[in-house]
């Protein structure tokens, strides 16, 4: 936030930020609660919501927004970094496997490395002037569509950093269930409460990030295959936790939804751009991953049981090999329901599951990438060699941000001082008309609009078109619009910038109304 309006440094959260501001927004400063849709009034809001709705529980002690989304995505995004760290140790018995998992993870990336140097090359300048002044991210774009975590998933859907540490926590204790003696928890009484607990805080996730909970229900349906007869009375607790959390939630979220659900299963051919190959798409989004975990999976696959004459006392990288070999299967799965499945209406959001192979594979990849350290110099270069590929795309990425050679202007000043005149000056459950973009100043107000961004609610599963052709009809003052207006009951009108760029603009129908606030070119007109 500066004096002169708000701005980003990330290149991907032009376009999301506002739509947290606005879920946040229509928690401190809206009259209906729980909030409509902020862009879509009069329809229940069934986004997951729940970070926002603490982000707004912060400032309304006292907190600013950006300090309250600040102390937020630094402290969440920490603990995702201990919990995966932990999880990714336990499962392979070693520590250091858990920390290059956090490289790995934060830093992760495809092939773009090969474009920077290619774009230094041909910039002509020296490399730490090029590395300071980037023109391009080099994990996302057109060719690249993986993106880095940090960039694409933590700073722009920020439900991630909730979501993931709960889904991590949950997949931990299915994994424990999986792997726990018969006798020992037999003989412990109090066995039934921590799958239990897990169970409930993993319920919690229709309201956090509702795609992570699918990969919770796919990991465990598939240990409790294989885990039939042994602990059954586990799995029903952590099914019995999650079920009464997510069960009320998800009741509530379907019901009186605007959003067509159908929009979230549909068949797709490989995910977004595969025009050059799947083999080659993957190759470039994600360098080495692939044939890195590939490598683990069959290394801990030939892993033999102290039962079938494999050492007595397994430690190390491979301690758990046939079971973690069980693990790989519901990723492996994930991967390929991301790839045939469109989970939602926009086709890149199934990176909201994709990531979660990407976890998944991790325990693999530093089995492979440890264990070939650990066999003479030749391989520990190049597992050495393979870290770098895997990370390199996605440290520059994250340079290009931590640099700050991004700023993107999303509100100027107008809009940020015409949005705290609407709030002084309306009531806070008015329904307004604004231009249907993402960046309306509406969204810093928490009024409810007509229609904002049809991306947004596209994303949603919300069919913005007729009201957008309503909306853009009242904008051009034709004949119908005092009776669109009417019948959609708006009660306030905003015209700015963006709604006098919209086709057809009619400046004279609005003279009529009277002006209750104006700031540079924004007026707020009240119709009734």
């Amino acid at each position: 936030i500066e004096p002169d309006g708000i701005f980003t440094g990330a290149s991907q959260n032009y376009g999301d930020l506002p739509a947290h501001l606005g879920a946040i927004y229509a928690f401190t400063e809206g009259g209906v609660f729980p909030p409509d849709n902020p862009s879509w009034a009069g329809a229940k809001f069934t986004y997951p919501f729940l970070l926002d709705f603490t982000t707004s529980m912060l400032m309304m002690l006292g907190a600013g927004v950006r300090e309250a989304m600040y102390v937020q995505n630094v402290t969440l995004a920490v603990s995702l970094l201990v919990i995966l760290e932990r999880f990714v140790a336990k499962v392979t018995g070693s520590q250091t496997a858990g920390r290059l998992a956090c490289v790995i993870f934060f830093f992760g990336g495809g092939l773009g490395f090969v474009s920077f140097f290619g774009d230094w090359i041909e910039s002509g300048r020296s490399f730490f002037a090029f590395l300071m002044d980037m023109g391009r991210d080099y994990t996302i774009g057109k060719t690249f569509r993986w993106g880095n975590p940090l960039i694409v998933l933590f700073i722009t859907q920020r439900s991630f950093l909730v979501g993931m540490p709960l889904t991590i926590l949950a997949v931990w204790k299915a994994w424990d269930i999986f792997t726990a003696k018969r006798e020992a928890l037999a003989s412990d009484r109090k066995s039934l409460a921590s799958p239990l607990a897990a169970g409930l805080l993993a319920g919690t996730l229709p309201l956090v990030h509702v795609h992570s909970l699918t990969v919770v229900f796919m990991v465990c349906a598939v240990l409790f295959f294989f885990d039939l007869e042994a602990r059954w009375r586990h799995w029903i607790a952590l099914a019995v936790g999650v079920a009464l959390i997510a069960v009320p939630e998800l009741i509530w979220i379907t019901s009186g939804s605007a959003t067509q659900f159908s929009k979230f299963a549909e068949f797709q051919w490989g995910w977004e751009d595969q025009t050059a190959g799947t083999l080659r798409f993957w190759t470039l989004n994600t360098g080495l991953l692939i044939p890195a975990a590939a490598a683990g999976i069959f290394l801990a696959a030939r892993r033999r049981r102290p039962e079938d004459g494999g050492p007595s006392e397994a430690t190390g990288i491979l301690a758990n090999g046939p079971q973690l070999t069980v693990l790989a299967i519901p990723f492996v799965l994930v991967f390929v329901i991301g790839n045939f499945v469109k989970l939602a209406p926009w086709s890149w959001d199934n990176i909201k599951i994709l990531v979660y192979w990407f976890v998944g594979m991790l325990p693999f990849v530093c089995i492979a990438v440890l264990h070939a350290w650990n066999r003479g110099q030749a391989l520990k270069t190049a597992a050495a060699a393979t870290v770098v590929i895997m990370c390199l795309s996605g440290a520059i990425d994250v340079w290009r941000v931590a640099t700050k050679q991004i700023e993107f202007s999303v509100f100027d000043r107008d809009a940020v001082d015409i949005a705290e005149d609407i709030k002084l000056r309306t009531p806070p459950d008015a329904l307004f008309l604004n231009a249907p973009t993402h960046n309306s100043p509406m969204v810093l107000t928490g009024r409810r609009s007509f229609i904002r961004h049809p991306g947004h609610l596209f994303s949603y599963g919300i069919d913005a078109a007729a009201r957008e052709s309503q909306a853009k009809a009242v904008f051009a003052g034709g004949p119908a619009a005092d009776s669109l207006v009417r019948e959609a009951g708006i009660e306030y009108i905003l015209v700015g910038p963006q709604e006098r760029s919209l086709e057809g603009f009619n400046e004279g129908y609005f003279a009529k109304f009277p002006v209750v606030a104006q700031r540079g070119r924004h007026k707020v007109h009240r119709i009734r």
